[in-house]
Formats: structure tokens, sequence, C-alpha cells
């Protein structure tokens, strides 16, 4: 199955480790060269702005959907002309996952980890069918995995929920693991309440 379009979540912060925004780059640069369009925050800086500078100086396709009160700061990226801007941050995220092939979760703050958690129930729950990929860099969502493990160990989601998302090391080979996972869903049933 051909990828599309895919919708980054990840972080605004420009004072994280180099490994971080060196791991958006990286992302930016396979999906431009593979031809995959990216939806994501729209911002400037942080790992956002790695991953869209990377797209944009490779050719890609990226649409920004921000909110209006992000835009008044100066927080929208500048080079993006597909951007969205919407009045409130729940249109935000609703429009990020509209019409995406996959969703990628690279290391982030409190935005990302409400939007990882958003996808996360919707897909339990049957309303998303997509892959979800963690992107495990530098062990940054080990604890939070270990949380995920623990609320199927005492019986909070089913062991079926282990399937609700994919963790990777690194973004490297993220695009086959994509396309796999979206074979394996074609020949599986989706529901895993």
């Amino acid at each position: 199955m051909t990828i599309k379009r895919v919708c980054v979540f990840c972080a605004s912060s420009p004072k994280v480790d180099q490994y971080y925004l060196d791991q958006a780059t990286q992302l930016g640069k396979i999906l431009a060269k593979k031809d995959i369009a990216m939806n994501y925050g729209g911002g400037e800086i942080g790992l956002m702005g790695a991953a869209a500078n990377a797209m944009l100086s490779n050719k890609g396709s990226v649409r920004g959907v921000i909110p209006q009160f992000m835009v008044e700061v100066e927080w929208a990226h500048k080079g993006v002309e597909d951007m969205v801007i919407t009045q409130t941050m729940a249109e935000r995220k609703q429009l990020l996952v509209e019409g995406v092939d996959a969703i990628i979760v690279l290391p982030g703050s409190t935005g990302t980890l409400e939007e990882l958690a958003e996808v996360l129930s919707n897909k339990k729950l049957g309303l998303f069918n997509k892959p979800i990929v963690i992107v495990n860099a530098k062990g940054f969502y080990t604890p939070l995995i270990k949380m995920l493990e623990l609320m199927i160990e005492e019986n909070f989601m089913t062991g079926e929920n282990a399937r609700l998302w994919i963790e990777v090391p690194s973004v490297e080979n993220i695009v086959e693991v994509i396309s796999q996972e979206l074979r394996d869903s074609k020949t599986t049933n989706n529901s895993i309440l």
C-alpha cells in the first residue's frame, strides 16, 4: 500500500538534545525523498521546525495546522505555504490526523503526549485505524511504554491493545515499518477494543 501522507507529532522546544533535532531532520528528508506528504503542528522551531525545514529543503509537501493564537505570537513557520489556521486546539488535532496513512510520534512535551493519548484512545475505540509509530529515540518513551504495558498487565486494557502502537528506536526504517503495518492490518481485524 502506498503511503501518501503522514501526521507527525513532536516538540516545539529548540533547547533539546541535538540527537532529537537530528531525528526530526532525518525524518523530514526520508519523507520528502519518498514523496510522502507531512501534516504537522505548524511551528518554526524545535523538532517541528527541523522536520519542516528538511521537508522544504528536499522539495517535500508540508501542511502546517496551527491555532490562531499561536500565529499571533509568531510561532507559525513562515516558509510553509500550506498553513491551516484553526480557532481551537481541538480543531487542530482533528485536522492534523484527517486523511493520513499513519501517525509518527517523535519526542515532545505535554502537547505531544496529549496528541498521542488521544489517537491511542481513538484507535482503541475503533475511531482511527492507521499505524501509530512511537519513535523511542534515546529511550525517551520507555517510561511511557512501560506505563502502557502496566495498564495491560493490570487489566485496564486488554492484551490486544498492545497492538495500538509500534515502537521503533529511530526514524531510519520508518517508511518500511509503516508499509508492513498497513499490509498486516489489511489481513487482520482492526477492532482491538
